[in-house]
């Protein structure tokens, strides 16, 4: 992690440079053991910013076909990255990122799988919900607005607001009796209702109707030696 420690920096700098953060949440973030980071995917830059805004060492899932681009694939690869495959269950990227948690690492993950095409929240995938409770890791969402208007505003030379508000850590509890797949479906939907809160309504998508969030299968995390 140590090219990702000193693109951190230089990274930081730059974003300083081009865009106005408003960010929030940061006392929020553990500063140690296992953590599955999730965020909603506007652009190429999500990965990028969050990154370099919590003050973590974070092993990043990206799609393979980042790593068959020349140059970019390499740096991809040392800025702490591993391939999965989109659109099938890669049980290698799934065990990959179980090992990484086990290490009482960090792991960032979109569990929408791939950019929003509509700049709102797309239909997650279940994927995060198995990692999570194969490794008993916390979760800590992280939401993204404005990052989309980058590339317009960077032709033009113009700074872009970005908002970044991180929410509460929180863990995926199993439903005792209830079916594997049902049981990550609903993990899904409730984490995805955590990050939704987050966000300005008009990025919201499909978790738009807050009222549908239950709590059932989360609950908040509170680190060890902390009374909850």
């Amino acid at each position: 992690m140590r090219f990702q420690r000193f693109a951190r920096v230089v990274l930081m700098l730059i974003a300083r440079l081009v865009l106005r953060l408003d960010v929030s949440g940061l006392e929020r973030v553990p500063r140690t053991g296992r953590l599955i980071i999730m965020m909603n995917h506007l652009s190429w830059l999500d990965p990028i910013l969050t990154t370099i805004l919590i003050p973590r060492d974070i092993a990043i899932m990206s799609k393979i076909e980042n790593f068959q681009i020349p140059v970019a694939g390499l740096l991809v690869k040392w800025f702490g990255s591993f391939p999965v495959r989109r659109g099938a269950a890669d049980l290698s990227a799934v065990k990959q990122s179980v090992a990484v948690l086990n290490e009482e690492k960090a792991l960032l993950m979109a569990p929408e799988g791939t950019r929003s095409r509509s700049k709102t929240l797309q239909q997650a995938h279940a994927g995060m919900a198995l990692v999570a409770t194969r490794a008993n890791a916390p979760i800590l969402p992280v939401a993204l607005s404005g990052v989309e208007h980058f590339n317009h505003n960077i032709k033009r030379l113009r700074r872009t607001p970005v908002r970044v508000a991180i929410g509460e850590p929180f863990l995926m509890i199993p439903k005792p009796g209830q079916p594997p797949r049902a049981q990550q479906e609903q993990m899904t939907q409730e984490a995805m209702y955590r990050l939704a809160a987050l966000l300005p309504p008009a990025y919201r998508g499909v978790y738009g109707d807050l009222s549908r969030a239950t709590t059932e299968v989360t609950r908040p995390y509170v680190p060890p030696g902390q009374i909850s």
